[in-house]
C-alpha cells in the first residue's frame, strides 16, 4: 500500500538558489532591511512565490524579526474592536505583517498572561486595547517591545497611544438630548478595575462630562447613572435600574453603543417604547447601530481610523522612531430614529414612531 510521503520544508538557501543570489540577500528582502535595491526584492520575492516559502517565525525572530503584530482585546465580541481590527488589518495590508489576536479579560491576571503570550512568541509590535494595567506595567512591556494603547488618554514617553476625545463626544450626545429639550437624562456608566489614573479612563470620561453639562445646563438635580458595564447585559440591568425611578427619566446617555441596545431591551421590557417614551442615544456608532430596525442614534469615534493609526504608529515605531506620539479622534454625532422631544407631559414626545 502506498504511502504519502510529507514534503520537505522549502527553505531559505532553495530560496537564494532558485533566485541566484546569496541567503544573506534573501534575508534582506524577508526582514525589508535598509539598501535592498527593487531588482534584488523583485528577483527574491519572485522565487519566494514561485517556491512557496514561508519563513519559520522563530528563526525570523532569531534574526531580529517575526513580521507579527500582536493585538490584546479584552472582550473579542465587541463589534467596536472589530472595526478597530479592520483599520489594523487595511494599514498593514501593504506590509509583511499579520496581527495575532489574544483576549486579556477581566482579571489582571488574565491580561498579564496574555501580555507574557505575545511576548513569548516574539512579536515586533503590540496593540493594547483598552488595558486594565498599571501605566507602570505598560510602560516596562513598552521599553522591551514597541507598543500602542488605544483607549487610554495617559501620556507615557516610550508608548503612543490612540484614543477619542471622550469629553468632547460625551458633550455632544447630553447636550444633543438637551437641545430637544430633556432634563430628566439619565447616563449608564461602566466600572473596572483598571489600575490607572481615574482621568485617564474613557469611561470616567464620559461619565464625568455627563455631569458636568448636565450642571452647566441647570440640570444638576436630575442626575441619574447607572454603573454597570458597557456591554448589552450592562445596559439592560442599568436601564431597568432608571426606568424603576420615580419620575423616570426621558432619556438615557449609555456609554457604548452595546450597553445602549440593552437599553432598547429594557425600554421594549418595560411596556415603553423609543423615542415616544424614552429617547436613546449610543456611543461608538458601530454598524449595527445603522441597521433600519435598530437606527441608534450615537457618538460616532471611527474605530477603523483609529485602528490605522494604531498599525502606522506601531510600524514607525518598529522601524526605530523612539519619540511618543499621541492621536486623538475627534467625536461627531450621527443622529438617527431613537431620540426625539420629549412630550408636553415630560413622559416622552407625542409621536409613537419608534424602533421598539
Amino acid at each position: 500500500m502506498a504511502t504519502s510521503q510529507r514534503r520537505r520544508r522549502v527553505t531559505i538557501t532553495d530560496v537564494a538558489s532558485h533566485a541566484q543570489v546569496s541567503t544573506t540577500a534573501v534575508s534582506k528582502v524577508i526582514r525589508n532591511a535598509y539598501g535592498v535595491s527593487p531588482a534584488m526584492k523583485d528577483r527574491v520575492q519572485a522565487a519566494i512565490e514561485e517556491l512557496g516559502y514561508r519563513p519559520h517565525a522563530a528563526a525570523r525572530g532569531m534574526r531580529g524579526r517575526t513580521f507579527t503584530i500582536g493585538v490584546l482585546l479584552p472582550d473579542l465580541r465587541s463589534p467596536f474592536f472589530a472595526e478597530i481590527l479592520d483599520g489594523l488589518t487595511e494599514q498593514l495590508g501593504d506590509t509583511e505583517y499579520q496581527a495575532i489576536m489574544i483576549q486579556g479579560g477581566t482579571t489582571h491576571k488574565s491580561e498579564r498572561r496574555a501580555i507574557d503570550a505575545l511576548a513569548d512568541r516574539q512579536v515586533d509590535g503590540i496593540l493594547i486595547v483598552a488595558p486594565i494595567a498599571a501605566k507602570t506595567r505598560l510602560e516596562e512591556l513598552a521599553r522591551d517591545i514597541p507598543t500602542v494603547v488605544l483607549a487610554r488618554h495617559e501620556r507615557s514617553a516610550v508608548y503612543d497611544t490612540v484614543f477619542a476625545d471622550d469629553d468632547a463626544g460625551a458633550q455632544l450626545a447630553v447636550e444633543h438630548l438637551i437641545d430637544l429639550g430633556h432634563r430628566r437624562i439619565a447616563h449608564i456608566a461602566h466600572q473596572d478595575n483598571a489600575r490607572a489614573r481615574p482621568a485617564d479612563l474613557l469611561h470616567v470620561i464620559r461619565a464625568e462630562t455627563y455631569k458636568r453639562v448636565m450642571r452647566d445646563h441647570g440640570c444638576g438635580d436630575e442626575i441619574a447613572i447607572a454603573t454597570t458595564s458597557y456591554s448589552a447585559e450592562g445596559g439592560l440591568e442599568g436601564a431597568r435600574e432608571l426606568l424603576s425611578r420615580s419620575p423616570r427619566p426621558t432619556a438615557i446617555f449609555a456609554g457604548a453603543d452595546q450597553a445602549a441596545f440593552g437599553a432598547l431591551a429594557a425600554v421594549h421590557e418595560a411596556g415603553l417604547s423609543v423615542p415616544a417614551d424614552i429617547s436613546v442615544i449610543g456611543y461608538d456608532n458601530i454598524r449595527l447601530a445603522a441597521l433600519p430596525n435598530i437606527a441608534l442614534t450615537s457618538i460616532d469615534q471611527d474605530g477603523v481610523v483609529m485602528g490605522r493609526a494604531a498599525g502606522r504608529l506601531l510600524l514607525d515605531r518598529i522601524e526605530g522612531r523612539t519619540s511618543a506620539v499621541r492621536f486623538a479622534v475627534v467625536p461627531s454625532l450621527v443622529v438617527r430614529r431613537t431620540t426625539a422631544p420629549p412630550s408636553e407631559s415630560g413622559q416622552g414626545p407625542a409621536s409613537t414612531s419608534a424602533p421598539t
